[in-house]
């Protein structure tokens, strides 16, 4: 709520909407949110933000799989081993273009093995 209208309701001379009050908290807190925090309260799933799906991919028309759960907030395994070649290469470009999409992260952690991390989670390498 503005200072403004704080005192003009504390003084009583007039109404406050309380719609009014909610919206401008929430877009004042959207604004001066890093984006790294906007991206997981917009991509993260509270009931889901704990999972880890494990994916092998055999073909390339498995991708909108790959895209949901990453979308639904869950840290995605993705394992190209069984593709050939020229699809697996198109699929982890579509990994990359979602995980950049979504502001998460995509790293390679084994031979044609991906993570892919929202941005609501922390991928620490030692």
């Amino acid at each position: 709520m503005g200072a403004v209208r704080k005192v003009v309701s504390y003084l009583g001379l007039g109404g406050v909407d309380p719609y009014d009050e909610a919206y401008e908290e929430e877009q004042y807190e959207d604004e001066y949110m890093p984006a790294s925090e906007r991206a997981a309260k917009r991509w993260r799933s509270t009931s889901e933000s704990s999972r880890i799906v494990m994916v092998q991919p055999l073909k390339y028309n498995d991708a909108p799989m790959i895209g949901q759960h990453f979308r639904e907030g869950q840290t995605v395994i993705m394992d190209v081993t069984g593709m050939p070649m020229p699809e697996a290469t198109r699929m982890v470009d579509f990994a990359a273009g979602l995980a950049y999409g979504c502001e998460g992260r995509i790293e390679r952690i084994a031979d044609r093995v991906f993570l892919l991390a929202p941005a609501h989670v922390e991928i620490e390498t030692t």
